[in-house]
């Protein structure tokens, strides 16, 4: 019986009994902090609970990405990936897999894996369109009941079939990904590693036997918890996408119990928090620093406004996407927020340009309300003043 087997695995791994939430995570955690540099302590809290996720799957309604990001190599992405592997429910360690393989993988019915994407920037990258089927399923999959719609030639035939896509998804890559999966995922942002931060080598025929010992505890203690009755409250400032994002961590860290509750609460806060502050569409990015250079302004033409984004302290737009920043650029990432140039009379000559008037629903609904606005590309900070003399204070980003 399965019961006799759990308590015969118990006594070979010398387990305790019965195992405790909390003592399992502990285990989990200790063992990432000897292989893997954080950035932070609550990035390995992040990690340690996303690992025991995996082993309760069917508790949950979506089901967030780990993307452990950096701006270039040997930032220990790959370590943690190759640790996060033995961990996990039914790993796939995918290096340049075909789409056919994960979403078969996927519809295995052991249920679904565990899948482990390392240089995920080639997806995305360049040759983008060679792996649009892999993209969908990693934006799609983190739903439950994700499937993907396929068209199937047997014969003379031409039949659909549907495939699940829902599964766990940890990514390692260079830079960022594109808002879509970043959107939907915990962003541990790895660094070089310094002299003063040592860890221990990670040597899979040394460490794995330990590994699974860890394994085995996160799948014993998983099996005996039921059905989710009571979800846990999203702390402030945790809501929407990110709500759905740590909802099953926080979860996780309710049913472990001890300290851990506290713990994730604040790390989803932190995190959270750090990912608003530090990631940026173009869009948000360009509607921030025109809020800057309109200080005090009606109306600026097209070139103007080019200029004084491009002298900009730290200046982001000296190109966009590999292209020299045009007015027709400008109008292109303007035109999404309902805002397009006009023929405006300027002191010597009629032109294209925009009002300030054009900007500023955008401003008030896109970016936050704060006493205090930082630009992304500026240290200048101003309170603007709507057109009706209503206050309308903006921060430059979207929580």
């Amino acid at each position: 019986r399965g019961d006799d087997i759990g308590e015969i695995v118990r006594r070979e791994l010398d387990l305790p009994r019965p195992l405790d939430g909390a003592s399992v995570l502990d285990e989990v955690e200790s063992f990432l902090r000897r292989f893997v540099s954080y950035p932070s302590d609550h990035a390995r809290v992040a990690h340690a609970l996303w690992i025991a996720h995996t082993w309760l799957m069917d508790k949950w309604d979506s089901t967030p990405r780990l993307a452990f990001l950096s701006p270039e190599p040997g930032s220990g992405k790959s370590r943690a990936l190759e640790v996060t592997e033995p961990l996990v429910r039914r790993p796939v360690h995918a290096v340049n897999t075909t789409s056919a393989y994960l979403f078969r993988k996927v519809s295995e019915v052991e249920g679904p894996p565990t899948i482990l994407y390392d240089e995920i920037d080639t997806v995305f990258g360049p040759r983008a369109k060679e792996n649009e089927d892999v993209r969908g399923m990693l934006n799609a999959g983190h739903r439950r009941g994700a499937i993907a719609g396929r068209c199937v030639v047997r014969g003379k035939m031409i039949e659909t079939e549907e495939l699940p896509a829902y599964s766990a998804v940890a990514l390692a890559g260079l830079h960022d990904l594109p808002d879509t999966i970043m959107s939907r995922s915990i962003v541990v942002r790895m660094r070089r590693r310094s002299p003063s931060e040592p860890i221990e080598p990670w040597r899979r025929r040394k460490n794995l036997p330990e590994a699974e010992r860890i394994a085995t505890m996160l799948e014993l203690w998983s099996s005996g918890i039921g059905e989710v009755e009571t979800w846990p409250e999203m702390p402030e400032g945790v809501e929407d996408r990110n709500a759905d994002v740590w909802e099953s961590l926080l979860a996780v860290a309710e049913m472990a119990g001890g300290d851990w509750p506290g713990r994730a609460r604040v790390a989803a806060v932190t995190l959270v928090t750090a990912a608003a502050d530090g990631s940026y569409s173009l869009g948000l990015q360009l509607l921030a620093d025109l809020r800057t250079i309109f200080s005090g302004e009606k109306k600026l033409s097209s070139g103007t406004i080019i200029d004084r984004l491009l002298s900009l302290p730290e200046s982001a737009w000296s190109e966009v996407r590999g292209k020299a920043f045009t007015d027709r650029i400008l109008a292109a990432l303007l035109k999404p927020y309902g805002i397009t140039p006009v023929q405006i009379r300027f002191a010597t000559a009629n032109g294209r340009g925009y009002h300030r008037s054009d900007f500023e629903d955008a401003w008030c609904r896109y970016l936050l309300p704060e006493t205090n606005v930082t630009t992304v590309t500026s240290a200048t900070q101003a309170r603007n003043v709507s057109n009706d003399g209503v206050g309308c204070v903006v921060a430059t980003a979207l929580q």
